[in-house]
């Protein structure tokens, strides 16, 4: 059998995931989401702190992330409480919460960003008409959770993204809330991005006496 000339192998190329980790990304626990933001706190980042802070309650995929403005944020000169995305991946709109401290952490960055309500809250360096990248964003994840000790390997942009919705099913066990908050359409995909269904069944398993 012959080798297409678009196989990478032809070209003596390695794959795109050679000594890469492959599969779900573990999610923070609450002492490193606290140490993150220590670091960045000392270190003065504040877009950083306020990305990181918006990543953890908004739970979107780094795509919306990134895409979002100023003016999805704001309400006159306050920080809003809720806020609404419409996820690239599905065409639907997904709501989230912005709690206390993320408010905090963006009114600070906002305020020295500066610009109007039609401008992405996390601009690009290279076009400051244009948002930040994705690829740049999973370079800031790596660089946070390798400054507290971490294996950037064991985590990506979606660690953020799970962070708040395992700690939210591990507290309350709704499944169907997480749904809703992820944003996804089939409750099958909750499961297998929590990977909860074999946890929860050994869980059961080992409580049920017989």
């Amino acid at each position: 059998m012959g080798i297409s000339q678009y196989d990478p192998a032809a070209r003596g190329r390695p794959a795109w995931n050679a000594g890469k980790q492959v599969g779900v990304k573990r999610p923070l626990k609450v002492k490193q989401i606290w140490l993150i933001r220590f670091f960045l706190d000392r270190e003065g980042r504040m877009r950083d702190r306020a990305l990181f802070d918006l990543a953890i309650d908004s739970k979107l995929r780094g795509c919306d992330l990134v895409k979002m403005k100023i003016g999805s944020l704001v309400s006159g000169s306050a920080i809003r409480n809720r806020s609404i995305a419409i996820q690239q991946k599905t065409g639907r709109p997904v709501q989230f919460e912005i709690t206390a401290d993320t408010r905090a952490s963006l009114l600070a960055w906002l305020e020295r960003r500066g610009g109007s309500i039609d401008d992405f809250a996390f601009p690009s360096r290279v076009n400051p008409d244009g948002h930040l990248s994705t690829r740049q964003y999973a370079r800031l994840v790596d660089e946070w959770v390798a400054a507290i000790g971490l294996r950037p390997e064991d985590y990506g942009t979606h660690s953020l993204r799970r962070t708040k919705a395992a700690l939210i099913y591990k507290a309350t066990g709704n499944l169907r809330a997480i749904q809703i908050l992820l944003g996804h359409t089939k409750i099958e995909n909750t499961v297998r991005y929590l990977g909860v269904d074999i946890d929860d069944a050994l869980t059961q398993a080992e409580t049920t006496e017989i």
